[in-house]
């Protein structure tokens, strides 16, 4: 089974003082201080699945992470199945510069009520196709206003960078090794998960709360 680490709550929350080895080159004691209402209730970042669901989610990602592409449809599973079930997207392009170009693209669909397609758009590309032209066409197909996007993409620079520096703020908060990670209830798992790997650590989660 995959390692998880529990995120002792420290706020009467799930998430609180976090349990976990620091990020390469950064001692902990340069982690910024971690604001978890921010983490899970952020409104300008997009949310999937069910608003009202007993567990959630929260899953760092890179449009260019092969293990994060690997993932995503168990995940996506996850969330049909399950049906109770907060999914909180936090973009964090680390990998490339056409991951940033995804993540901005990616957020800027969210204008148009578009951007869990925009998000499995580009997560179901290959490395090749992440290029401005690859993601243009996957966009396309996956039904969004391309002319519209590039125009959000512009018009609000300022919330989408925001967010971004918000997501990075956090992932260094947690002491994220790198993508992808999923927080989920009170576990952190750092590694990409297939369904039932997904379904054990909600169970588990589940558990948990019903301790409390």
């Amino acid at each position: 089974m995959h390692r998880r680490t529990f995120l002792r709550s420290a706020m009467g929350v799930s998430l609180g003082a976090v349990v976990t080895a620091p990020l390469t080159g950064e001692s902990s004691s340069a982690a910024p201080e971690l604001d978890v209402q921010a983490l899970l209730f952020d409104p300008e970042v997009p949310v999937g699945g069910n608003p009202a669901g007993d567990v959630t989610i929260v899953a760092f990602f890179d449009y260019n992470c092969g293990y994060c592409k690997g993932a995503t449809p168990a995940l996506t599973k996850l969330i049909k199945t399950d049906g109770k079930i907060r999914l909180v997207y936090k973009d964090w392009p680390i990998l490339h510069k056409s991951s940033v170009t995804a993540a901005r693209l990616a957020l800027a669909a969210k204008y148009q009520d578009r951007y869990e397609a925009a998000h499995h758009a580009l997560m179901g590309l290959q490395s090749r196709s992440m290029n401005e032209e690859g993601m243009g066409k996957a966009l396309k197909r996956a039904g969004l206003d391309l002319a519209r996007l590039n125009a959000d993409v512009d018009k609000h620079v300022e919330p989408i960078a925001g967010v971004l520096k918000r997501n990075n703020e956090q992932a260094k908060a947690l002491q994220l090794p790198g993508t992808p990670v999923y927080l989920v209830g009170p576990y952190k798992v750092a590694a990409a998960l297939d369904y039932q790997g997904f379904v054990d650590v909600v169970a588990d989660a589940r558990r948990r709360a019903a301790e409390r």
